[in-house]
């Protein structure tokens, strides 16, 4: 990596973007307050129909609500929820979204019932770099594909991938800094990476892994590029360039992990074959390979960021979740391990209801429709904003409360909807590999509890850059303490 190149990685990790620099409240709280009016609605339905607009607003000329959005995440929409309603309109520079919010209307499009919502939304939005990944295919040919795919996420599988896991984070987890304050979320994204490298291609950490791991960081930034053409020095460029760097490496190693017995995710895939016969050609495993690094590693790295703020915010959490670890003893973790740390359970599940790492995802209407009573017209993009719905006061006692028993028995608020919280998406798409997932985000906090006590500045704010996938800003700065020295 150059230097412009760091330079620009530690101002990116400490700055984020523009659009998050700091402000007085009082202009965050105007720059929230909800348009004037009752909104216009989106297109009349059909007379004598008995449905409802869609009202909302444009927002800005051109950008619409997008800036909106990058600032304050969740925030903007569930204020939209409350002025508007389950659904609503509003401008982006891709044209008029329509926002469905709450458990009923966020189900009626992830459920898609009747198939009235396509996966073209998404297409339109990164199809340049995650071309043909698993979340941009439709209907019969995403159940063929995830049919196929499964094969590799099964329980023995899984397995394998956490024993590949808990070597990478127990190496590198241990040698963190303790003598200044590190930033937890590109420290973790590192790790999140070299495990990726380690679990789904079977490599090590080197230049050539950097390389790689560089292309996928440059398709992820590039996918939510405000200017969309290849100018040199862009983020659309990086990209492009990222993702032919990505498809090279995948093509030029698939005959050997076919001919290999390798117990990684690559191989899995080119050895993945259904009952019926049924497997994935050359081209399909370099696209799937491509998007599952990116939708792994960048969600694992959000969660983990946020369940260890949360941790530091709350000490008493951290050292009962603490005890649980250190009872485990030094032995490598396995699956059963992992799951029996019941503490870090509760802890990964409220971190990932207050700062769901999807907290929209998107879908194009492919004919005329409904959501919640609404004319929805064919062709109409929606954003399904579900992380409002871990905010629903229907659902959850106190819900910007930082609260893991919430997801205990008895109180089991999770179960208050069927919708109320869906980190994980909902429906045909729900995420394949949430299970190792939520079990190497387990296996990272175990060996940081193991190994260090952490704390936050009691005045660092936890902010949100929404460009992409959720990013904190300033990288959340925390203070490491060897365990070893406190007694």
């Amino acid at each position: 990596m150059s230097t412009a190149e760091r330079v620009a990685r530690t101002a990116r990790e400490r700055f984020s973007s523009v659009l998050l620099l700091p402000v007085p409240q009082r202009v965050d709280d105007a720059l929230l307050r909800p348009a004037a009016g009752p909104g216009e609605p989106l297109a009349p339905p059909p007379p004598g129909s008995g449905l409802l607009p869609v009202l909302g607003d444009q927002g800005l000329p051109f950008l619409g609500h997008t800036p909106r959005y990058i600032r304050y995440g969740s925030d903007f929409t569930r204020r939209r929820f409350e002025q508007y309603g389950p659904v609503s309109w509003m401008g982006t520079p891709g044209g008029r979204f329509v926002v469905a919010a709450g458990p009923q209307a966020s189900r009626e499009v992830l459920a898609n019932a009747d198939k009235a919502f396509s996966q073209e939304a998404w297409r339109f939005t990164v199809d340049r770099f995650f071309h043909r990944g698993l979340m941009l295919l439709d209907f019969d040919e995403h159940k063929a594909h995830r049919r196929i795919m499964q094969e590799a996420f099964t329980a023995d599988r899984i397995a394998r991938y956490v024993d590949q896991t808990v070597p990478v984070v127990r190496e590198i987890v241990p040698g963190w800094p303790t003598d200044r304050p590190v930033r937890i979320y590109p420290a973790l994204k590192r790790l999140t990476l070299d495990v990726a490298t380690r679990v789904f291609m079977d490599g090590r950490s080197g230049p050539e892994a950097d390389r790689i791991n560089t292309a996928f960081v440059d398709c992820v930034r590039a996918a939510n590029a405000f200017v969309r053409w290849p100018i040199p020095g862009t983020r659309w460029q990086k990209g492009l360039t990222g993702r032919k760097v990505l498809e090279k490496w995948f093509f030029d190693n698939i005959a050997a992990k076919r001919a290999g017995g390798g117990g990684d995710l690559f191989s899995a895939l080119c050895h993945a074959v259904t009952g019926d016969g049924e497997r994935f050609s050359d081209a399909d495993i370099v696209n799937h390979m491509i998007f599952l690094m990116m939708a792994a590693h960048d969600t694992s790295t959000t969660t983990a960021a946020a369940a260890a703020y949360h941790l530091a915010r709350n000490p008493e959490w951290q050292e009962r979740a603490r005890a649980e670890s250190l009872a485990l003893g030094d032995a490598p973790p396995d699956v059963a391990a992992l799951r029996g740390l019941r503490t870090l359970e509760l802890v990964i599940k409220e971190a990932l209801r207050l700062n769901a790492p999807v907290p929209v995802v998107m879908r194009t209407a492919v004919r005329d429709t409904t959501i919640v009573g609404h004319h929805i017209p064919a062709g109409t993009r929606i954003l399904v904003a579900q992380a409002v719905n871990h905010f629903d006061p229907g659902c959850w006692t106190d819900p910007d409360r930082f609260d893991p028993e919430r997801f205990a028995e008895p109180r089991r608020e999770d179960k208050s909807d069927r919708d109320a919280w869906i980190p994980f998406g909902g429906g045909v798409h729900k995420c394949i590999g949430l299970h190792f997932g939520t079990l190497e985000v387990t296996a990272i906090l175990h060996e940081m509890l193991r190994t260090h006590r952490w704390t936050v500045d009691p005045g660092y704010r936890l902010r949100w850059d929404n460009t992409s996938l959720p990013v904190p800003v300033g990288g959340i700065p925390v203070r490491l303490t060897p365990l070893a020295r406190l007694g």
